[in-house]
């Protein structure tokens, strides 16, 4: 397993990590060449927790960039300080971030995964008590999916670290106890949404296929 590039994400790099924050790891991963030629293709992603690393197969994070979703997308985006590998492949994915996006794509995860967080909030049984938390931390992933989606849409760039991180975590308090005190942003989002944006129909596979075919040539012998 050939790591070409990887990261620190979540709330690290949202800015809203407070002191007994989990550290999230997400990378990208070549596989030797070889092992797609058999009858059983490499495993496409390892998951291990405590620590919370994952790592994604070239091609699966291809196809997961291409979706637009968000957890996957935001390895492209970090900022500088965050990055812990980065091989002249994965300067390469960065350096075609922009040929991954697509408008439908963008606006169908992040408005669809806010909608996910608030169908959690409305949900959610007001009398448990180990319940509050996570409904604060759906909240947050709300107003924050909301945010980078909506700038996303509008300017063509993913904004990882938040602006005001303060004001999201207040946000997130206050939709933890009343959740349909974010009806009104997710209803600016959906309206922002149907606005032309910046961003094309469809994304501009050529480069990205390009890329995948570079990792594929660099990574043809198994390992010994």
């Amino acid at each position: 397993m050939h790591v070409l590039l990887s990261g620190i994400v979540g709330s690290t790099a949202y800015g809203l990590a407070h002191a007994g924050s989990d550290l999230d790891r997400l990378g990208v991963f070549a596989a030797p060449t070889e092992g797609f030629h058999g009858l059983h293709r490499p495993v496409e992603s390892h998951v291990t927790t405590a620590p919370d690393h994952t790592l994604h197969e070239a091609a699966k994070w291809c196809r997961l960039a291409l979706s637009c979703n968000p957890t996957a997308a935001e390895l492209a985006w970090l900022p500088e300080g965050l990055y812990e590998t980065r091989t002249p492949l994965g300067e390469e994915l960065i350096g075609i971030r922009q040929a991954f996006l697509s408008a439908r794509a963008v606006r169908n995860s992040y408005l669809g995964y806010a909608t996910q967080q608030f169908r959690k909030l409305t949900t959610r049984d007001p009398g448990e008590a180990a319940s509050r938390a996570k409904a604060a931390k759906h909240a947050r992933h709300l107003i924050r999916l909301l945010l980078q989606g909506v700038t996303l849409h509008e300017t063509g760039a993913l904004e990882i670290r938040l602006a005001d991180p303060d004001r999201v975590r207040e946000l997130g308090e206050r939709f933890a106890d009343h959740p349909e005190l974010a009806r009104p942003l997710l209803a600016d989002a959906e309206t922002r949404f149907t606005r032309r944006g910046v961003l094309p129909e469809r994304p501009d596979e050529a480069p990205v296929e390009a890329w995948l075919q570079r990792v594929r040539a660099a990574h043809l012998a198994l390992a010994v």
